[in-house]
Parts: C-alpha cells; structure tokens; sequence
C-alpha cells in the first residue's frame, strides 16, 4: 500500500487491514453470543460500532435521541427525489480508508467534491476587500494567492519535515511514524495554527496581506482562520493524513451511509440467521434518547431512557458528543476516572452554520456573454457567507447551492435568525459578488439551514482541540483500553470523531468505534484472529505518546 490513508498518525494501526482481513475482526466465545450491548447514539461511529458487533453474534440494542445518522444529515428538499441539502458532513477525503470501507460495502456511488479550484468545481470566484477574482487553476489568480500557496507548502517542511512524514504515511511504515510524529507532539500542542503561520520563515518574509488572504481563503476546502486558535497538532493531522484533498461527495447523501449500515443484512455473520440486520434486532427502529447510566451492585451497567425504562447490559458504547454526559445524560461519577471527566468536560466544540437552497437547474454554468466566464462560481469571500457550493445533480435535474458554509464567530452571526431572514443576508452578500445574476428567480420551495450549536443533541458542530489539550485527547483516546482500570469504571466504552484524534472528520469516528468494538470483544471474552490482531493488542507497540502532568 503506498496511498495516503488515515493511518495515525498518533496510533499508526493499519484499520483498513483489519476490516478487510478474510478472517474477521474477531469471535466471542460460544456462551456469550447473543449477548446485549448498548449503543448510544446512532450516528456513523454508533452503527459502525454496531454494525460489527452484530457480525460478531451479539446483539446491539441502539437509542437515538434524535435522528439517524448523527451528523451525517442529509434532509431532501420538499419534492423532490434525492436532491438533499448536506446538513452535516458532506466531503469524504479518499484517505478515509475505514470509512470507504462501508461506502463500498453498501455498493453507494461518489464523485468529486466540489472545492475551489478543482475540476469538479469548474470554477472558483475569490472576493475579498471588494476585489474579485475569476479562476479556473491557480495561475488564473494574482501572484500573491501562488506566493501563500507556496508559502505554507514551504512552512510545513521546515518546521516538520513534512515530506518524510508523508512518505512514512503512504507507505503505513508505524515505526519510522512514531519516530517522526512523537517528538512532534511536545514540541507543538501547545502552540497554536496561528502561532505557526506567523513565526514560519517563509510568512514572515511576506506581508500580513498574504497571512490574511492564507485565512481567508485557507488550502484545500478554503479559510481556515476559524481554526486559528487551535492547536498546531490538530491542522498538521489534517494535512499529513490527506484529508484536506481529493474529497468526495456521496450521490444522494451521506446519510445514506449510516442509513445503509442500519439496514444492511451482512453476509457470515456469528449467530444470526441469514438476513438479520440492526433494523431487525432493533424491531425496525431506535430506543428512545438516554435520561441516565449507572453502575449496578452484580457490575452490569443500567442505561435508563427518556421515559423511564431501564436496562442492564455488560458493556455499552457512548457515541454521543461528551459534554452531552454531563449535560443530558445523568451519567454516574463513578463510570468514569476524574481524569477522564477533566478530559470530556474541557472539550471545546465549535460551531458551523449552512444555508441551503434548491434552484431549477445548474444556471451557474451559463456563460456570461462578455467575459466567457461561468454565470457563478463556487465562491470564497470575506462577506458573510463565507463559502458557497454549487452542486449540479444531473440532467434535468434541480440543482442546490450552499450558499453559505460558516464557522465560529461568522456562524454566530446567522444563529438568531429564521432560515428565510438566512437566505436574504446571503442574497445580498452574494449580490455584491454577482451584480447581474438573480439567483432568487431560480430558487425552488423553502431553504433548508442548520445551526449545529443550537442542537441539543450535540451542542456544536464539531471539536477543535486547544493548546494543551493533547492529554486531554489521548486520555479519551485510550480509554477502549480497560484491562488496567479498577472494576467500577469497565464496560462503558466512548467512541466518536471528538473521541479521535481527528474531529471533524468521519474517519476518526469509524475507527473510535472500532477500537470500541475491539474493547466490547474482550469484554465479552472475545479475541481477534491470531494473524489479525486488533487496535488493543497492537497497544502497547503503537500507543499514543503520553506526556507527563
């Protein structure tokens, strides 16, 4: 294998090699198949988690507070037939090898994600300060947007050396990086993105223009000065792992991917007749949102859901986002050491705003008559939509437009308002950009939009991990690994991209969930395969670096 993946870079186990060994992830031992699990959250690390664990013989029982899916949310526009605004999740690197494990195992179709200045985009419209720019390549733009490009190509070599890095990546070489990665982590998480941006050689030998236009317009899916303030560690992640490149869409939804897991009847399952799957033993939909879990005097741990009903279980996996178990789960102190607690109550989540609307056709590709240009473009902007996307699902076919795709500070903005007030802020904004074009003469039905901070069900939209959250991330990392801790707090299992090392992206919650699944296997008695060892017992060799107190 020499292609990018999301292998490590802080646990450097091959996932991809687990799943697709011949021999399975694991077995459980005779008299315990058919044994109850909890799983809280059916979001993608939820199904994942209880996906596998069907295929292994025990039975999944799922509650959802809200929807399937989690925050792969893809709601369809009133009408219409698999034309769906991506609430969620809605770009797939190719490096997302677990995930695409089960994209392919549902047989579910992809394309190229839409970012700027990739093909799939077509074209790319850069307004910022009231000066725009038409391009199609970046030698389309001004020198300055080459010289940031360059600039931070040539700031991540100095300052990791970047390139053996990679190189130790592709190749899934876990020794040589451990060696690189390791001595990385002291060095910067407790600096943050722009720390490193300003203090690099090649940043400081230009202007603050070209640091602010780097914001602004970011690399790969565009600004990142919402992710300033984060620690370094977390963006390098990112660009090491190939997830800010060759992203792609899933055709109809992303959605359909958890949805796929839920009712998919896999082949050679332990136990179970031909034919079972999660919709199934579930009785064809969800348990109610959990009210509380506690800790039982036989050991088992008691999960209470929202009307009262309680149930014990001798493991039960936590997908949902961690603040949640302080804030609407009744959660035992005890389930959890005080460290941990320390680690899931300092979680930082940031917010994320999206604006949809369906339009009558992909009018973006008519061509203006003077310039030749396309009528729009997928557009990044200092105003207030920030980023807008142009999705054209085929002949004759409506098409759908982001219009804006905001974070933090720029999503607060939009909070207090109705989806139309939305849509008209954004109109305007982009009016500015497109004098000539009526974008409103094309809209179709009502707009859909979705603040991921005003969800009680997850509070935010995602983590961004803080200097000096680095222990904090490799407490709730670590924790699937049970054999060490005392009695009382075994058998409750975290998973979730804000588990990983990588929030934000769907791969860290496909492999928090497998290593969950690998911690409920040995809870259960179970092992994996002599010749495909599982994240826990290549552990000790692989671990996160864990930096003192």
């Amino acid at each position: 294998m020499t292609s990018l993946s999301g292998f490590g870079p802080d646990f450097p186990f091959d996932f991809e090699a687990w799943l697709a060994h011949p021999d399975g992830l694991g077995t459980i031992p005779s008299e315990r198949l058919g044994g109850e699990v909890a799983v809280i959250g059916a979001g993608m690390a939820g199904l994942v988690a209880a996906f596998e664990l069907m295929k292994m013989g025990l039975k999944p029982v799922v509650y959802e507070s809200g929807r399937l899916g989690g925050r792969l949310r893809s709601q369809a526009f009133q009408g219409s037939e698999g034309i769906v605004a991506e609430l969620g999740a809605m770009r797939f690197p190719r490096s997302a090898g677990a995930f695409f494990h089960y994209v392919d195992a549902l047989g579910l179709e992809t394309r190229p994600f839409p970012n700027p200045l990739t093909e799939a985009a077509g074209s790319t419209v850069i307004d910022l300060e009231g000066e725009t720019h038409y391009a199609e390549t970046l030698s389309d733009l001004p020198p300055l947007y080459a010289e940031v490009a360059a600039a931070y190509d040539t700031a991540l070599e100095e300052g990791f050396g970047f390139a053996a890095l990679s190189a130790a990546l592709k190749a899934r070489d876990a020794k040589a990086v451990k060696a690189l990665w390791d001595p990385l982590v002291s060095l910067w998480d407790e600096r943050t993105f722009y720390d490193f941006v300003t203090t690099s050689s090649p940043f400081q030998r230009l202007s603050f223009r070209h640091r602010e236009v780097f914001g602004q317009v970011g690399f790969g899916t565009g600004g990142w000065d919402s992710d300033f303030p984060n620690s370094m560690l977390e963006i390098l992640r990112v660009n090491a792992l190939g997830y800010d490149s060759d992203q792609h869409l899933v055709v109809g939804g992303a959605e359909k991917v958890p949805q796929g897991l839920w009712r998919q009847a896999p082949a050679g399952m332990a136990h179970w007749p031909a034919g079972t799957s999660l919709a199934s033993l579930n009785d064809g939909a969800t348990r109610p949102g959990v009210a509380a879990i506690n800790r039982l005097p036989g050991g088992q741990v008691e999960v209470v859901d929202r009307w009262g009903r309680k149930n014990a279980y001798d493991a039960v996996i936590a997908t949902c986002q961690s603040w949640l178990l302080t804030t609407t789960i009744k959660t035992e102190e005890s389930l959890f050491s005080q460290k941990l607690w320390m680690a899931l109550d300092r979680t930082r989540y940031m917010q994320s705003s999206k604006t949809f609307v369906m339009v009558d056709r992909p009018f973006w590709k008519d061509k203006d008559p003077l310039t030749g240009h396309d009528a729009m473009s997928m557009t990044l902007t200092d105003r207030l939509t920030r980023g807008t996307y142009l999705f054209d699902n085929g002949p004759g076919q409506p098409g759908v437009i982001c219009l804006t795709y905001s974070w933090m500070s720029d999503a607060l903005k939009m909070l207090p308002f109705p989806a139309e007030r939305r849509v008209e802020l954004a109109l305007s904004a982009l009016a500015k950009i497109y004098p000539t074009v009526d974008i409103s003469a094309h809209i179709l039905g009502d707009p859909i939009t979705v603040s991921w901070e005003s969800d009680p069900n997850f509070l935010g939209a995602f983590k961004g991990a803080l200097p000096g959250h680095y222990r904090y991330n490799e407490r709730m990392f670590g924790h699937f690994m049970q054999k060490d801790m005392p009695p009382i707090e075994r058998g409750l299992f975290i998973a979730g991209d804000d588990v990983s090392f990588t929030p934000a992206w769907v791969e860290g919650a496909v492999q928090t969930a497998l290593n969950a699944v690998w911690g409920v296997m040995r809870q259960f008695g179970g092992a994996s395969p002599a010749d495909n060892p599982g994240p826990g017992d290549r552990w000790d060799d692989l671990k996160p670096l864990r930096l003192g107190d």
